[in-house]
């Protein structure tokens, strides 16, 4: 067993955050406790500037702030169909014996019962997990099955990175706050005012440009918080550049295939 070294994500009262890294031993394929956020710390006595928004701008991100609302919770019927057809569109082909079982590890959970981390990520993250696998099944497939690139020994966990780029872009894009409060926030309601799906569609942006990133910097399990940094910076640039009139004339778009 090689030693890994990780850090957890916890979510609580709408606000998220990093604590202490943990040593800890993993196999050869590492399937991780989690990864760490990206966070910009800042003090609550920070004076940041707010964009005001349009009645549907404002309406968009109501309708969004309830889905990172809402918790998820394994005895829900609707929860429990989405995470059966998350696993079904990641491996069509293999049974799942129940939704607490080992097999959820191939899909780089860090135990048998997935919704042990979907209670930092909420069921949004299953939903953008979900999202990516439906509308860009080619790109889903070679994240999971890790096709591209050369790769490292001590891969990144797929479904819990998955987790991490659902909370990053909620912090980037300030999604929790009444009104954005920074230009890139303020920016990307502009385009989920045009499509109720821009959230859930630069998250598939997003996971595409980490990889990229990750193989990029020739990325090992310890250096994921970095290519977290670097695709975060790159995502801001490509959002704020003036020639962008929707997500899909980011540059990093025609990452993804179908």
């Amino acid at each position: 067993m090689s030693p890994s070294c990780f850090l957890k994500l916890k979510f609580s009262s709408r606000k998220f955050c990093c604590v202490t890294a943990e040593a800890v031993a993993g196999s050869a394929a590492w399937l991780g406790r989690g990864l760490s956020c990206v966070c910009a710390q800042r003090r609550e006595s920070d004076a940041r500037p707010s964009f005001d928004l349009t009645p549907v701008q404002e309406e968009c991100l109501q309708r969004l702030q309830s889905r990172i609302d809402v918790p998820y919770d394994s005895s829900v019927l609707d929860h429990q169909e989405a995470l059966k057809a998350l696993w079904n569109a990641a491996f069509p082909e293999e049974e799942l014996h129940g939704l607490i079982s080992e097999q959820w590890k191939e899909m780089g959970w860090q135990g048998k019962d997935p919704s042990t981390d979907f209670r930092g990520g909420g069921f949004i993250s299953l939903e953008n997990l979900l999202f990516f696998a439906r509308n860009f099944p080619k790109s889903f497939q070679d994240l999971l099955q890790k096709r591209e690139g050369d790769r490292s020994v001590w891969e990144y966990p797929f479904a819990v990175a998955g987790v991490n780029i659902t909370f990053m872009l909620i912090q980037m894009l300030d999604l929790e706050a009444v009104k954005p409060r920074t230009l890139v926030g303020a920016t990307f309601l502009k385009f989920l005012a045009e499509n109720d799906s821009a959230f859930d569609l630069l998250y598939c942006i997003t996971f595409k440009l980490m990889d990229h990133e990750w193989l990029t910097m020739r990325a090992s399990y310890m250096d994921f918080n970095a290519v977290m940094k670097s695709t975060r910076r790159q995502l801001e640039r490509e959002l704020l550049s003036e020639d962008i009139t929707r997500l899909e004339d980011l540059p990093s778009y025609t990452l993804l295939t179908r």
